[in-house]
């Protein structure tokens, strides 16, 4: 779980709909399935209210970060796969959050840069 965790947040940064079904098409469709499950999951017991909102997002950051990954996305994945429910749990909780669509976006973009500052790092350490 930690490796797909890492993998999720790291290195799954889709920028199209085809992007993104084409990394979870292959050899990483398991650790996307086990992180979005996972964090549903996780969601579910807020919107089944075993566990109040604020409490479950103050303590669980992540779960802005694996949604923002997917939200651009959510009516095509639905609508391709056939699931509309597909994320409903971790949507109300995250959806939830003040000004939700500008968090989402920032961490997007917070994400990508990052993730650009590692490689352009690795590659002046690699010369």
């Amino acid at each position: 779980m930690r490796e797909a965790r890492a993998w999720f947040v790291r290195e799954f940064n889709p920028e199209s709909f085809e992007e993104m079904m084409a990394a979870v098409a292959g050899e990483r469709n398991g650790s996307f399935r086990m992180v979005i499950s996972y964090w549903d999951m996780a969601a579910s017991l807020v919107t089944t209210g075993a566990i109040d909102a604020e409490s479950f997002r103050a303590a669980h950051g992540e779960i802005v970060a694996t949604f923002s990954k997917v939200h651009p996305y959510l009516p095509r994945i639905r609508q391709t796969t056939g699931y509309p429910e597909f994320c409903k749990h971790m949507e109300a909780v995250v959806m939830a959050i003040p000004d939700a669509e500008a968090t989402l976006s920032h961490r997007r973009e917070m994400i990508r840069a990052a993730v650009k500052a590692q490689a352009e790092k690795a590659r002046a350490v690699a010369q």
